[in-house]
């Protein structure tokens, strides 16, 4: 006889998602860490995360209707290999999971149009859908419901998907059965830490979001730390490093020219040019200002003097953080051309940030 966990595995495929299971909704067992790991500041710029924890750590708070959880998983394509010589051809990387229109909405839709598939299989049952959102702390509930084992560089992986994949739930008042256990395989392995740049995974199965990529590219609001900028290479928005140095997860994907775009490009566009270019894309979350931001960064770890020109234009910007690392860029590329700019810049540089910015890269200079 067919089961109920069964049945909903079965109409997930149906429709796109790859893996599914099930887990009754109840505590989860991560209070102390989620403590200590907020009291630590490790939250940064989400300040998202501290609210609603009681109801993170225990569903039942939020959902006291609900009996259980269905995690779901949605594949992604593999990140392309990087660009060749990105310094000469000035060119970023974006990561594979934010490629085309916004993650969010095509696996939201998915999630309801499973949600009334079961709806009427199971006729007065409730299922409501979740992708991203919500005090849901999707990882845990993807292990307890048997998708995979959250891996060392802390994401959820499976071994014959890796973890190219979005993570969604649908909760339920449906009484289902948690999953067995999966299985850690990491092993002995350490790549992925040793590929984190930044180090935000120099203790395994733990992260510093604060010096993620990740979370400076997208998540970060304010100006990066300096030490950190250099690290970025030319990551623009999000990472995939430690990802790719996974040997769970598949080789690259075909070069994709969307993933590496041209960066002078991007520094030149105003709202509704970043609207129209990225407005339906995940990228729209870091907004104009953080990307561009992103951006001058990624242009002065280049170190190519054709970089000088768009930074020397960004120096007007009408946002004070994009001004203020167009600066630091400047420094970082240097002589004479760079110097004059700067110091105009900095005769009518209204914003305490920025000028900050201007004087660090012409005592660089």
């Amino acid at each position: 006889m067919t089961t109920r966990e069964e049945t909903i595995a079965a109409e997930a495929r149906a429709i796109g998602f790859t893996h599914a299971g099930c887990a009754a909704l109840g505590p989860l067992p991560r209070a102390s860490f989620m403590t200590a790991w907020l009291a630590e500041g490790r939250a940064g710029d989400m300040g998202y995360l501290p609210r609603r924890a009681a109801e993170r750590l225990d569903g039942r708070h939020a959902f006291p209707w609900a009996r259980s959880v269905v995690s779901l998983a949605y594949p992604y394509h593999p990140p392309p290999p990087p660009p060749g010589d990105w310094r000469t051809g000035l060119v970023g990387r974006i990561a594979a999971y934010a490629r085309g229109a916004d993650y969010h909405d095509r696996v939201v839709e998915l999630c309801d149009r499973l949600a009334a598939r079961l709806v009427a299989r199971y006729p007065g049952r409730r299922f409501l859908s979740y992708v991203d959102t919500g005090p849901i702390v999707e990882r845990e509930w993807a292990m307890r419901a048997g998708i995979g084992w959250i891996g060392k560089n802390t994401l959820v992986l499976e071994r014959g998907a890796g973890s190219y994949f979005f993570l969604a739930e649908l909760v339920t008042d449906l009484e289902l059965d948690d999953a067995p256990p999966p299985a850690d395989h990491c092993g002995t392995c350490a790549r992925c830490m040793v590929a984190c740049p930044t180090g935000a995974l120099d203790v395994a199965y733990q992260m510093d979001p604060r010096r993620c990529l990740s979370y400076l590219t997208i998540e970060h609001r304010g100006a990066i730390p300096v030490e950190l900028r250099p690290r970025l290479d030319n990551w623009i928005f999000g990472c995939d490093l430690c990802q790719t140095a996974c040997p769970w997860n598949p080789g690259d994907a075909a070069p994709d020219a969307w993933l590496a775009p041209y960066l002078p490009e991007l520094l030149a566009l105003d709202e509704d040019g970043f609207a129209a270019r990225f407005g339906h894309t995940a990228l729209a979350h870091a907004k104009r200002r953080s990307l561009l931001r992103n951006v001058a960064v990624a242009l002065g770890n280049s170190r190519n003097p054709d970089a000088m020109a768009p930074l020397v234009g960004a120096l007007a910007d009408r946002e004070p953080l994009v001004r203020g690392h167009a600066a630091w860029a400047l420094g970082r590329l240097g002589g004479p051309s760079a110097r004059r700019a700067l110091e105009a810049a900095r005769r009518t540089e209204v914003d305490d940030g920025a000028r900050d910015e201007i004087d660090g890269a012409l005592s660089a200079t």
